[in-house]
């Protein structure tokens, strides 16, 4: 009955919280991993790949004490954790219990006490203006992939959408005439995004040529060579192979790297920081605050390499 338990959270964070599967399938491994922590100590997390692990239950879950969430924490980071893992599964035991609280299976919530790591701020990763135009540039046009291909990149840059948002897109989302489009990001919230005249160019000379791919007979934009549906998968592989052509050495590129490109050359153009929040579809505005380091940076840069006394 207990393993019923964490099941219903996970369906709780599925259906009222809108957790995407990948997460929902992170916060279980994480409970998993935790509770066997609980039962069998140290040796939980060092098992080797593929080998079956307790599944995580109230039952085990009930009588945790902070000191054992922070040693399990403690000895995930010594395991070669990042603090960045550490504090996703603290995230997940919090809301577990917190959960099991607000449905009455538990009095109290024992990792609300429990501080999470500190996490220092990685910079993100941008692309050039050059770069970009080569990188949007390489796919073949006289082909309906590499016509699909030079759309998919144009879409990702101009809009700053995410692969899986990008992946969801249906037709009857795009309004090409206006040059916008509906995205359901995180949590199904949706927003609008916007499209450059690139991308709308680009997008319409892959609608003509999209009956091509498989005959598709779903209403989902981007299809593969089948007319099945994309996978965010699948757009990394796109983005990749494009990177490996025009920007050799640039192994971190990635479908991210063009969300991230997209809002730092907002804000370097001058844009308004709650502007580029929006169109980013962030909740908070401390995740958009990243890209004014970003700038601030790329500024230094500028006046290092350009100033005779610097």
């Amino acid at each position: 009955m207990s393993i019923i338990d964490v099941l219903q959270f996970v369906n709780y964070l599925k259906v009222e919280r809108g957790f995407s599967q990948h997460t929902l399938r992170a916060y279980l491994n994480d409970l998993d991993q935790f509770c066997d922590f609980l039962v069998n100590g140290v040796q939980a997390l060092h098992r080797p790949e593929g080998e079956p692990r307790p599944r995580a239950s109230l039952e085990v879950m009930r009588n945790a004490t902070k000191n054992e969430i922070r040693a399990f924490l403690a000895h995930v980071q010594t395991g070669g954790g990042s603090p960045r893992t550490s504090a996703r599964k603290l995230a997940a035991i919090r809301a577990a219990f917190k959960f099991f609280v607000r449905t009455d299976r538990l009095e109290n919530n024992p990792a609300m006490s429990v501080k999470s790591p500190k996490l220092g701020r990685n910079l993100p990763d941008v692309l050039s203006i050059p770069d970009v135009t080569a990188l949007v540039e390489a796919p073949d046009s006289a082909t309906p992939l590499g016509v699909r291909d030079r759309a998919i990149l144009e879409t990702l840059y101009s809009s700053g959408i995410r692969a899986s948002e990008l992946t969801g897109l249906k037709i009857g989302d795009l309004d090409l005439g206006h040059g916008v489009m509906r995205v359901f990001g995180k949590r199904k919230k949706e927003r609008i995004a916007q499209l450059g005249s690139h991308a709308v160019k680009a997008l319409d000379a892959y609608f003509s040529v999209r009956p091509q791919l498989g005959s598709p007979g779903h209403a989902i934009a981007f299809v593969n060579a089948r007319g099945g549906p994309l996978t965010s998968r699948s757009v990394q592989r796109i983005v990749e192979r494009y990177v490996r052509q025009v920007l050799p050495g640039r192994h971190e590129v990635s479908p991210h790297t063009l969300r991230h490109t997209f809002a730092t050359h907002m804000l370097d153009a001058g844009a308004d920081l709650r502007v580029v929040q929006e169109l980013l579809g962030h909740e908070s505005l401390s995740s958009t605050q990243i890209y004014t380091h970003v700038s601030i940076d790329r500024l230094k840069q500028v006046y290092r390499d350009a100033h005779p006394h610097a």
